[in-house]
């Protein structure tokens, strides 16, 4: 068990797996708060699972790349801790399930040994930095965006910027105009560009800011039709510092980054974001993608041995799984993963394939797919015998038959209906009855367990959501019903709309007469087209008797991929710890903070110093705060209740007010002289709060 703390290489890493081991003993001797032991575990990776008494792990992998030692190692963890299943994600993690809470410090361990972590794959953080899993080999691409998504990754990564926001950070990376990378849909997101400046060639993004899905999707605003490569990490600091500060935290369904930049207007939102870049460490942050370019090679690999000619399976495969790559004499293989569930058998022959014969890599994709890349050309019929012989030589990758779903009542807390089980019902009736789909790739089904669209239900062309239904006396699993959505390229994207709400085991008749009507009446028309042609009312009318509640049956009350009947569980798991006083957990956070600003200080890191201690402060306000019953939603909100309630009444004398203190921090550089003062006034503040706590305790 303790084995981790002598053989990791990386003092941080092992600093960071012996503190999820002791906050873990603390939270199991009731010494710590439950809700701030859920941040801190989620912020590692480890996420309660609808099943009592045991953890998903999400693994997290910077725009879905692994290695060949990476995915062994991933296998050598699940295989040992969880079950043997892996999981792909839409963002490009793959995560593990039944994993014992105990044993995580020693499993986590383990996958950094080959630089493999679960460090903020959950929580309040930057998620995965995802990207277009064809980066570096698209022909449309105007440079290559790998080595800008690696670097935004490791800099924002235990940055302490972002380790405790109001809500999630997600961002991605399109290789191109194609815009794969769906940025309209995040926090952040970039597609590249090239200007000519001053007759020289240079590198930069279109920005986007301020989307997502979730139960009310927003629209990504453009923020900059041209942004410098150097400017891209000083540009989201900035951004995550205002998000930080001003983010509600009080109602999580307000939280998101896209509520703020509503509420406060884009050209407010950014006004804030130009003053906060005082502060900032970098003002520039240049990556010499040079070096990065060099080193790329493209394998050479050794003979191969076709046992039989592949025939027409393989040319049928090849249309839709083989891609074309920038580089001459080489493809990218799409391999198609059902729901995005693959084995440990599968993996490890899938390692020993592309370590031999390919470039020691894979991509995982957003739609729950991976990609191998660099095959020579000429290998193409060995890939497809050897994928057919661990069972991942089916056709049809990305194309309509190619589901995408989230886990739902599997294993998530959130799940409303099952949509692993309707997925897999859907991919049959494609299969089945209209195989000629399986090589369109301009139709996307994606379904979700809830509202929260983990499967990106509401962009996509034929979008299912799992919920409930009243049917008389009786509750049912249903499915909402969404049309119209898309990727329009370049940065522009479309939601889907809401037509009706049928049981859920009428969902694949519920395809068959979409599709029989698409078949029959389109015209040709592609299918947004053909959905604006009809209107939203034509549709509804469409579906209108599948979703008659009066006409349903016993058999409806039963989910996919169960045997009984259905019930409404939403929110069941995770483990209940012990009520302690959340003030005195919240002092003790604050001085965790301050330490490691004093830390930072020593270690010359300026701008973490300073951040640290202004979270100290923040932590130790709040504290107060909560003691007095007032309740807060924002860092802002904190700062100016603090003032209001202890400094204005003369409860708590700082010789000036707290706001004017703590904002010192965005109106100075991070300079020594400035951390070393800031450090300074942050503990003489710490120590008068703290010491007004106890004598209010005392008395």
């Amino acid at each position: 068990m303790q084995s981790f703390r002598t053989e990791l290489e990386n003092p941080i890493v092992e600093r960071d797996i012996i503190e999820l081991e002791r906050k873990i003993a603390l939270f199991r001797e009731g010494k710590i708060d439950e809700e701030k032991f859920r941040s801190l575990r989620l912020a590692r990776g480890v996420y309660g699972q609808r099943q009592q008494g045991v953890q998903m792990i999400r693994i997290k992998l910077p725009f879905g790349r692994v290695s060949s030692a990476q995915l062994r190692r991933i296998c050598k963890v699940s295989e040992e801790y969880s079950t043997g299943r892996l999981h792909i994600t839409t963002r490009q993690d793959i995560q593990i399930h039944y994993v014992s809470l105990d044993r995580t410090p020693e499993l986590w361990a383990e996958l950094e040994r080959d630089d493999v972590t679960l460090r903020e794959a959950c929580g309040n953080t930057v998620r995965n930095v995802t990207a277009s899993e064809t980066a570096g080999i698209d022909p449309n691409e105007p440079f290559d965006v790998t080595p800008y998504a690696d670097a935004t990754f490791r800099y924002f990564l235990r940055n302490p910027v972002c380790q405790e926001m109001g809500r999630k950070i997600k961002m991605s990376f399109s290789s191109s105009d194609e815009d794969t990378a769906l940025s309209y849909l995040h926090d952040f997101g970039f597609i590249p560009k090239l200007r000519i400046i001053d007759g020289k060639e240079v590198r930069g993004f279109k920005v986007l800011l301020g989307g997502g899905l979730g139960s009310q999707p927003r629209h990504a605003d453009l923020i900059s039709e041209f942004l410098a490569t150097d400017q891209v990490v000083p540009l989201i600091e900035s951004v995550l510092r205002i998000f930080d500060r001003h983010g509600e935290r009080a109602r999580r369904n307000k939280a998101r980054m896209k509520f703020l930049v509503k509420d406060l207007g884009l050209e407010a939102f950014m006004e804030l974001v130009e003053l906060e870049r005082k502060a900032l460490p970098y003002t520039s942050y240049p990556l010499d993608f040079e070096t990065y370019d060099a080193e790329k090679t493209l394998p050479n690999p050794p003979a191969f041995q076709l046992e039989k000619d592949p025939g027409l399976d393989y040319e049928l495969w090849k249309l839709t799984n083989v891609l074309p790559q920038k580089q001459a004499g080489y493809v990218s293989i799409g391999v198609k993963v059902a729901l995005g569930d693959f084995y440990i058998d599968q993996a490890r022959a899938l390692s020993d394939l592309v370590e031999k014969y390919a470039n020691d890599e894979i991509r995982f994709t957003l739609r729950q797919n991976f990609l191998i890349r660099d095959v020579r050309e000429d290998l193409a019929p060995f890939f497809y015998q050897e994928l057919q012989k661990i069972g991942l030589g089916e056709r049809g990758y990305n194309s309509l038959g190619d589901i995408t779903a989230c886990p739902g009542t599997d294993t998530c807390n959130l799940g409303i209906a099952s949509s692993t089980g309707i997925a897999k019902e859907l991919e049959k009736v494609i299969l089945e009855e209209y195989p000629q789909y399986l090589k369109n790739q301009e139709l996307v089904i994606k379904i979700s367990g809830c509202m929260n669209a983990c499967g990106q239900h509401n962009m996509a062309h034929i979008g299912f959501q799992g919920m409930s239904m009243k049917a008389g006396k009786m509750v049912i699993p249903a499915l909402q019903v969404l049309l119209g959505g898309g990727n329009l390229g370049d940065g522009t994207g479309r939601f889907a709309d809401k037509v009706t709400k049928v049981p859920s085991r009428r969902g694949p008749q519920a395809l068959r007469v979409l599709l029989n009507d698409f078949d029959q009446n389109a015209n040709g028309l592609d299918f947004l087209s053909y959905y604006d042609q009809q209107g939203q009312i034509y549709f509804y009318e469409l579906l209108k008797e599948l979703g008659d509640a009066s006409t349903v049956t016993e058999s409806d009350s039963v989910d996919w991929g169960h045997n009984e009947a259905y019930a409404v569980a939403v929110g069941v798991g995770e483990c209940a710890g012990a009520m302690i006083d959340l003030v005195a957990t919240l002092l003790l956070e604050s001085l965790e903070k301050l330490d490691s600003g004093q830390e930072a200080l020593e270690q010359g890191r300026w701008s973490d110093s300073i951040y640290h201690h202004y979270a100290g402060l923040i932590n130790a306000a709040k504290a107060l705060l909560l003691s007095e019953d007032i309740s807060t939603n924002s860092y802002a909100n904190i700062i100016s209740l603090f003032d209001e309630t202890f400094v204005a009444s003369g409860k708590i004398n700082l010789g000036g007010t707290f706001a004017d203190k703590v904002y010192q921090i965005n109106k100075h550089e991070p300079t020594e002289e400035f951390a070393n003062s800031y450090a300074k006034q942050a503990m003489e503040v710490y120590s008068l709060l703290k010491t007004y706590r106890e004598e209010e305790v005392e008395a």
